[in-house]
């Protein structure tokens, strides 16, 4: 399913944040937004799903107007795993996952055999399964991550949306759910904060500056030493990993 986002303006208060930035993502692409802390990343996704209602641009999922549509509908066809997810209440694992079920309900409808299965597939996809009985309090932040990503994958979402889903966790946990969504085989919009990860897992790249789309191209075109400068401020090189054929960067100090 594509996403066509076009001329988003976004204000938080009286600060203009977002503006008139457009992006697409089609053919079941992994699309990255990279750029450095505050620039708008963030509240650009906010705005596509709702978190924050810009005052100017359209967002259409397939043929549903997002902003105007409701967050049940929405939520039926798009999953959304953040940075943050602390709750001042506790539920188990399975609870989480099974909370992914709700955007396919009818007020006060009882869960089935259906949705059983698919939280239990989800669980599998995460590599939880042996956690499902766990307290969601109890977990590190790696594994709590792993669970808003299952409860996500049982909305069964036609398109998911990564806002620096990685941006606290080791390497190991950062691999482990970016492959898990990259193996979803729907449209992804991310927000990452690791230019390699960007690399290795983005078909196409925004980097985002000032609010602004900066440059846009595959990440051979975007990650280049000049746009990583105008980025963040720091001078590097880029190169070929001979073994991996994946982009590397090397600082220069």
């Amino acid at each position: 399913m594509d996403l066509i986002v076009k001329e988003i303006e976004t204000r938080v208060g009286k600060k203009e944040i977002i503006k008139n930035i457009s992006v697409q993502v089609t053919k079941q692409q992994f699309v990255g937004l990279i750029g450095p802390n505050g620039c708008g990343k963030s509240t650009f996704l906010k705005s596509i799903y709702k978190s924050l209602i810009p005052h100017k641009g359209t967002v259409f999922l397939g043929d549903l107007d997002v902003l105007k549509s409701s967050p049940k509908k929405v939520s039926r066809r798009l999953g959304v795993v953040g940075q943050f997810n602390e709750m001042n209440f506790d539920l188990t694992v399975y609870q989480m996952v099974l909370l992914g079920r709700t955007p396919h309900k009818k007020m006060l409808e009882s869960d089935k055999q259906e949705d059983f299965a698919i939280v239990e597939e989800a669980l599998a996809r995460t590599n939880l399964l042996d956690y499902k009985d766990r307290s969601f309090l109890s977990l590190s932040g790696g594994e709590k991550q792993r669970v808003i990503l299952a409860r996500a994958i049982a909305q069964q979402p036609k398109f998911m949306i990564l806002d620096e889903p990685t941006n606290h966790l080791d390497i190991r946990y950062q691999i482990e759910i970016l492959s898990c969504v990259k193996n979803l085989h729907i449209g992804v919009l991310a927000a990452l904060h690791d230019l390699e990860m960007a690399a290795n897992y983005c078909d196409y790249l925004y980097a985002i500056k000032d609010g602004e789309v900066y440059a846009h191209g595959t990440p051979e075109e975007v990650l280049t030493p000049t746009t990583i400068e105008a980025l963040y401020q720091i001078k590097c090189q880029t190169y070929i990993n001979p073994v991996t054929k994946r982009l590397g960067f090397a600082i220069q100090m």
